[in-house]
This record gives structure tokens, sequence and C-alpha cells, in this order.
């Protein structure tokens, strides 16, 4: 049974660099909108992500998508996937 089941597919978000924290690690915000939960008006959400990134190739205001991976080190959980637009 263990050789046919399939991993559940890894979570994928686009974000914006807001800081190079260290070697091989970038800060992504991620906007999202959602309902309030009493109120019902629709509320912007932002979250900070630490991101895996190898190769040092992303740069302050780069749009990139990011994918959900095993733990990396104390807060890094993602890693980057592609750069989808460079800052201006």
């Amino acid at each position: 049974m263990a050789e046919t089941s399939t991993r559940n597919a890894r979570k994928v978000r686009t974000g914006i660099v807001i800081s190079r924290s260290g070697d091989k690690t970038v800060t992504v915000k991620i906007n999202y909108r959602k309902h309030h939960p009493k109120y019902g008006k629709m509320m912007t959400v932002s979250k900070k992500l630490h991101v895996h990134d190898e190769n040092n190739e992303c740069g302050l205001g780069d749009t990139i998508r990011v994918m959900e991976t095993r733990p990396l080190s104390k807060t890094k959980r993602w890693r980057m996937v592609e750069i989808v637009e460079r800052a201006k």
C-alpha cells in the first residue's frame, strides 16, 4: 500500500521580497483577502514568510513564487520556485 500512496500537493504562494535576511534567505510578504469572522467585511491580511533562496538571486522588491517544503531551519519552511517579476 505504501508504494501506491501519493503525497499531498505542496502549497504555492506569490509574494514580494521585503528583506534579504541573510545568506540564502529572503523574507517575503504575502497579501490575501478574507472575510472578517463577525462583520463579514473584506480585510487585507499579510504574512511574512522566510524563504530559502539557494543561489541568492532575489532582490528587494522582486515578486517571487514560493513552495512549501520540509523545515530547513528554525523559521524557514518555504523555498523559492521562480522569480515572477524583477523590481523596477
